[in-house]
């Protein structure tokens, strides 16, 4: 028995090092319900304290920067739900009487660049009704309510109109603690997971125990991160057509675990954050097991326009992953696109490997 306990107080130190101290881990942060005609979400917690976070981390011996996005090109692997991504570069152009020269792209018509790649979701992106749709014309989007109670008129009132709320235009820069859970370790036991598998909230504490993260847990104000090994299957050429046309993804009871925790934003490396069986965009399957009738993006239709959690798409985890980096500073900065619904993003953590924070 004493030498059990002679290597728990030896332990010890590893464990207050590998996450932050207690004061920065307990400092209070603003609490929901958020005042009327709140358009931020789960983001209102961005501030001071989640910043104290972030900072600690840059502090670790062995720190380092890694990049979460996909480099994006026009052979990326693209989503089903937008049209052709073509970047087209210009030709060199000058000004005549000056000695400038300048280079720029354009993109098509339809390529959706805010739903591409790596890429952010405003609240705005999804909306809900109170009773499903039956199919039938004209689609009801007069009926759509949306985070925080607002109507489609208040939102999006013509089907011109940008989003007049809840775009990218109203999200702070994130700027926060940040927790990798490996789920192809744990759940795909070292292989990436199966399309259609599920992250479920039993997983997220499995996976906390198993990475010395129990007693930290997940903390008000964090970024969840969770390496699925489904960006295995990102390819550039995209010449398999895989990675989109299924994956792996958080279960429902995973959302709700997750939106009681106060994060500020979920991620995957995966495109739809919600679990895609085979044969599901196509209409020849089941949405994953444990999804409510009706809802078969309900981690979508949870985070976003019932908890006010921002979603991450198509991260790129595996180096983080690989060098077990488990809790880090991340630094989100989606674009500031007036009444956007999505954003391309370059989100980076900056941490340090759990080996290089024991002392």
């Amino acid at each position: 028995m004493r030498a059990h306990i002679s290597w728990i107080l030896l332990a010890a130190p590893f464990l207050v090092h590998a996450a932050e101290p207690l004061k920065l881990q307990r400092t209070p942060l603003p609490n929901p319900p958020w005042p009327a005609g709140d358009e931020r979400g789960m983001a209102n917690q961005i501030g001071a304290a989640t910043w104290n976070r972030c900072a600690w981390h840059l502090t670790l011996p062995g720190v380092q920067a890694y990049e979460l996005s996909q480099i994006r090109s026009n052979t990326m692997p693209l989503s089903p739900f937008a049209g052709p991504y073509v970047v087209k570069p210009k030709a060199t152009a000058g000004i005549p009487l000056t000695a400038h020269a300048f280079n720029s792209e354009t993109i098509n018509e339809g390529a959706e660049h805010g739903q591409q790649g790596t890429q952010f979701d405003a609240l705005g992106h999804f909306a809900a009704f109170r009773q499903p749709w039956d199919g039938k014309p004209p689609f009801p989007a007069e009926q759509a309510v949306y985070y925080g109670g607002f109507t489609q008129q208040e939102v999006k009132p013509t089907a011109e109109s940008p989003l007049l709320r809840l775009g990218m235009d109203k999200v702070p820069p994130i700027v926060t603690s940040a927790v990798l859970l490996d789920a192809k370790a744990l759940v795909g036991k070292g292989q990436p997971m199966k399309a259609g598998e599920t992250v479920t909230a039993k997983h997220i504490e499995e996976m906390l125990k198993a990475q010395g993260l129990a007693f930290r847990g997940i903390l008000p104000g964090d970024v969840v991160y969770i390496h699925t090994g489904w960006g295995e299957h990102w390819r550039d050429p995209d010449t398999e057509k895989v990675y989109y046309a299924k994956a792996p993804g958080l279960a429902y009871d995973a959302a709700r675990y997750l939106a009681d925790k106060r994060i500020v934003a979920i991620g995957l490396d995966a495109p739809f954050v919600d679990a895609v069986p085979e044969g599901f965009l196509q209409g020849k399957g089941a949405p994953a097991e444990g999804t409510p009738p009706a809802l078969p993006f309900a981690v979508h239709h949870h985070m976003l326009t019932q908890a006010g959690v921002h979603h991450v798409e198509n991260a790129k985890l595996d180096e983080m992953a690989r060098d077990r980096v488990w809790l880090s500073c991340t630094m989100i900065l989606p674009l500031r696109e007036r009444g956007a619904a999505g954003s391309a993003i370059r989100p980076i953590a900056i941490g340090a490997a759990t080996q290089a924070v024991k002392r």
